[in-house]
């Protein structure tokens, strides 16, 4: 499919960017590797190009002929000069968004989708008032959570790199720079992305946890401190613009954004995450916050130098400025100046007090730290009033009014951290204390009943099981720490610090009674007539059977009085998490997608039988085989009544950066959260409202199918995991060093012991993107046979059920990005012939059906034919991530035959980074 002309213009400052990297990359790789390198590299490129888009087999023969002799640091520059590319050309994109997104502004044309102004202008049609809104707003948690999963290949230093490329582009198309400003960017360019090129590109020793925190930490100043206050203020008035009220209409929104992390806090088999880590996390992410309210208060100070002489003040705000310990002659009638210095010298004061931390700029004075978050707001909110009181509206709804919003956002503590657990560690760690205070000789041997009656006996007493003067076992002790150093933390930091506690492999009520009694223990629960629970017990349904146990789990949990009251502490209220990923691994795509919206339907009956608000936090990757694809999507697809206001959502791996790296881009994608929530939430029962019986009945068999496909394919098939581990580069990948978790659980080579992350990942390196499809078309297939004329009711699913329509628009996506030819190259790496038939064959098979399945339904003659953009960017990347796949195979099969020179090692790496940079939501 062509461009339109009009498309064609649109797209034609995205070209030139493109063009004008490729150019300084290949004049770069000219200078620093000479002109025989560079000649390979372009013979290369037209060749590839040549044969991709026009299927020309002497481009084919001439390709295959060059790689065949490449010298093997000529093969290094090859790959490192593909691999840059498509990370340029990623650059170039995300900043096309941007300018087609000011664009779309500038000239007042019609909000889009995900937008808040569109969302409230729908709302109002609806008939939505403005009651109704404030109070599902109230009510409203919208919450990212950063992830140290590691899919995010790239280092940190390519990532500045990225970063400041970034922002020269921006300059070139936001500002009118002269012939001379040109000359000087283009010069900055070369600069960057020369020393890109002499930046390695692959890490040369694991990432410890305390670099992971740093690398999210990176995202808050870069991003979420100046976009999230930002939005909350745009929203404000887009709110008081489309629903004012009788007499005020402005708008007060409470904090509902919150932007969560896992890194510091998520010990699930990972040895790394220590009580002492939990400390330094909390310290480091205070410290981000500090050092960014001082300096917006020292760029305050510089803007509010407005004399009493000359403007009416406040006496509160007169009073504020008394108090400063700066005494300044040539300050003495600037109480703003003032009141700003005295509000310096305390936030230094407590940043020191409580992380040990010299402010950027020395205070005046000595001043009292503040005990609250809240305390600050109070005193910058007395400069709020003063100013709007005497004409200073203006002024105070700038810099002041956005770090107000930080403060309240942030507070001292940043980002919340989950703290999270597999629940066999919790089991045999009670079991442990259950033990050693003879209250149980043999915890592990009870049944689940057994379990529930004794662990609710102890949840209700306030006896100890804990004494500082046995010895425990290393685990035991262990995971006593981190609870531990969660109630120090939480009363030095406050409660928002660490608000949840996230139970892995959840199966049973006792996996959460067994958290609660952790909990107590460490002074977090305290028993009694009015139990009181300091942190969210989160259970963490992940494996197809779990979800289907999930409603039955949480209805019996609810029906024990004794945890029903440490509920209705929480303010009647209780979260759960679903696991993607696992699901996946274990169900296949399609039936992890249905047993994920009927847990999620069962749930919201459970929750609303017993009287209690359900928060569900969605474990979604940033590939489709891990719940990945668009967030605005997913968002409306949920099922009636499963968001209500609130929706946690993990953001992992290369997602974070793509996400949020770029300042708008981030604020684009906050927004969208925003946006999709209040639309489900308040207009979700009308949008769902098809007659979903035969749906339901359709998708049921459909799922029961491919399951039945799926575990026959990975779990059934002799010698599969074999398959799987020598035709993709998943030893490879163990090597990236790309986070500091290990791949699988256990040492176990098992597909059930391995990581989901890996397992995807893995896949989507060879262009199968098999856990995003496999199953689907012989679904499908048997179901027809079964239904001859169901073709028009699956066609119909897709026209009115927005769940199935984003599966299969998902499914869409990663069958665009595979590729069966250069998935047959990675089967020849398998030694066994027979088995490598056997697996290839079925899975070209079922990929053929599927895509046939596909079109069928949806009625389309080609893969992304409704999705032209993602068509015509991934046309123009396949060139060069298909030239790295078949260099990446290369490598594999002389590393696999024994050759360990440190250059093909290298080599094989850089281009896993390559080919996750050019598919982007891969892992």
């Amino acid at each position: 499919m062509s461009a339109s002309p009009d498309q064609a213009d649109k797209d034609l400052p995205l070209r030139e960017d493109i063009r004008l990297l490729g150019r300084i990359l290949g004049d770069t790789v000219q200078q620093q590797e000479g002109s025989a390198v560079f000649d390979v590299v372009e013979r290369i490129r037209r060749n590839s190009v040549r044969f991709d888009r026009e299927l020309d087999e002497g481009a084919r023969a001439e390709l295959e002929a060059i790689l065949t002799e490449l010298p093997r640091d000529t093969m290094l520059a090859v790959i490192r000069s593909f691999t840059y590319f498509l990370h340029l050309a990623n650059i170039a994109e995300d900043e096309h968004h941007v300018r087609r997104r000011r664009a779309h502004e500038m000239i007042g044309s019609p909000p889009r989708d995900g937008s808040l102004a569109l969302t409230l202008s729908r709302l109002q049609a609806a008939g939505i008032g403005r009651e109704a809104l404030r109070d599902c707003l109230e009510q409203a948690l919208i919450s990212p959570v950063l992830t140290a999963h590691p899919t995010e290949v790239s280092r940190k230093s390519i990532l500045y790199c990225q970063h400041q490329i970034r922002g020269l582009l921006d300059d070139r198309d936001r500002l009118r720079l002269t012939p001379v400003e040109l000359a000087e960017n283009e010069t900055a360019l070369r600069r960057a992305v020369l020393t890109l090129w002499r930046t390695r590109m692959v890490r040369s020793t694991r990432l410890a946890v305390i670099d992971e925190v740093k690398n999210g930490i990176s995202y808050f100043d870069e991003t979420f401190f100046v976009e999230l206050p930002r939005l909350y203020c745009q929203f404000e008035d887009q709110l008081a613009e489309a629903f004012p009220a009788a007499q005020d209409g402005n708008w007060s929104l409470p904090n509902f954004y919150r932007v969560g992390s896992w890194i510091g806090g998520d010990r699930d088999g990972n040895p790394f995450v220590t009580a002492g880590i939990l400390r330094e996390t909390v310290r480091r992410q205070s410290i981000a916050a500090f050092d960014f309210y001082l300096g917006e208060i020292h760029a305050l100070g510089r803007e509010l130098p407005l004399s009493h002489t000359l403007v009416a003040v406040s006496e509160a705000l007169e009073a504020l400025a008394e108090a400063s310990p700066d005494t300044a002659p040539q300050r003495l009638d600037e109480p703003y100046r003032r009141a700003l210095t005295g509000i310096y010298a305390r936030l230094a004061a407590t940043a020191s007090k409580l992380d040990q931390h010299e402010s950027p700029e020395h205070a005046v004075g000595l001043a009292e730290a503040y005990g609250t978050p809240d305390e600050i707001v109070a005193d910058l909110q007395v400069l709020v009033t003063s100013l709007t009181a005497n004409g200073g509206e203006l002024v105070a709804g700038g810099r002041l009014r956005r770090l107000l919003r930080a403060i309240g956002v942030f507070g001292f503590h940043l980002a919340p951290i989950d703290l999270r657990q597999n629940s066999e560690v919790h089991a045999r760690t009670v079991g442990e204390l259950l033990a050693r205070a003879e209250r149980c000789a043999d915890y592990a041997g009870l049944d689940e009943a057994a379990r529930i009656a004794l662990l609710t006996d102890e949840i209700r007493t306030t006896r100890p099981l804990y004494s500082p003067y046995i010895d425990y076992a290393a685990e035991t002790v262990g995971e006593l720490a981190i609870f531990f150093a969660a109630r120090e933390l939480r009363e030095r930091y406050g409660a928002a610090a660490l608000p949840n506690c996230i139970i892995s492999k959840t199966d049973g009520v006792s996996d959460l009674l067994e958290v609660a009694l952790l909990l107590k223990e460490a002074g977090l629960l305290s028993p009694g007539a009015e139990p009181r629970l300091a942190l969210n017990i989160v259970p963490l349904f992940e494996t197809i059977d779990d979800l289907q146990r999930a409603p039955t789990v949480m209805h019996r949990l609810f029906s024990l009085p004794a945890y029903r009251a440490l509920v209705a502490a929480r303010d009647d209220q209780h979260e759960v998490m679903l696991g993607y990923s696992d699901s996946n691994k274990d169900g296949g795509f399609l039936t992890s997608g249905w047993e994920l919206y009927k847990a999620e339907i069962g749930l919201t009956r459970v929750f609303a039988e017993h009287g209690i608000r359900l928060r569900l936090f969605h474990g979604r990757g940033g590939s489709v085989g891990r719940g990945g694809g668009p967030s605005y999507d997913a968002i409306l697809a949920q099922p009636a009544g499963a968001v209500s206001g609130q929706i946690r959502i993990t953001e992992q791996g290369e997602v974070i950066a793509s996400k949020y790296a770029n300042p708008e881009v981030g604020r684009r994608n906050l927004e969208i959260l925003a946006a999709a929530t209040l639309e489900e939430t308040l207009l979700g029962t009308d949008r769902d409202g098809a007659p979903t019986d035969d749906f339901h009945q359709a998708m049921e068999a459909l799922s029961t199918l491919a399951y039945g496909a799926y575990r026959q394919l990975v779990y059934e098939t002799p010698g599969f995991t074999r398959y799987f581990r020598e035709s993709t580069p998943i030893l490879e990948i163990a090597a990236l060093n790309i986070g500091s978790r290990p791949a699988s659980r256990t040492a176990s080579e098992r597909i059930e012991d391995l990581r989901a992350i890996p397992w995807v990942f893995s896949w989507a390196q060879c262009r199968l993107m098999l856990p995003g499809w496999y199953g689907f078309g012989s679904a499908v297939e048997r179901w027809r046979e079964a239904n001859p004329a169901g073709l028009a009711l699956l066609q119909e699913m897709f026209r009115r059920w927005p769940f199935f329509r984003t599966l299969l628009s998902n499914m869409d996506m990663v069958l665009a990005k595979s590729d069966l030819a250069i998935a047959s190259r990675y089967a020849e790496l398998v030694s066994d012939g027979e088995l490598r038939n056997t697996v290839f064959t079925r899975i070209r098979d079922e990929w053929q059906r599927t895509r046939a399945a596909l079109l069928a339904i949806n009625g389309q003659c080609e893969l992304l034919a409704d999705n032209p953009l993602l068509q015509r960017s991934m046309r123009n990347r396949f060139p060069y991530i298909d030239l790295l796949n078949h260099l990446q195979v290369e490598l594999l099969h002389r590393l696999r035959a024994g050759d360990d020179d440190v250059r093909l090692q290298r080599g094989s790496l850089i281009t896993i980074n390559g080919i996750a940079a050019g598919l982007r939501n891969s892992g």
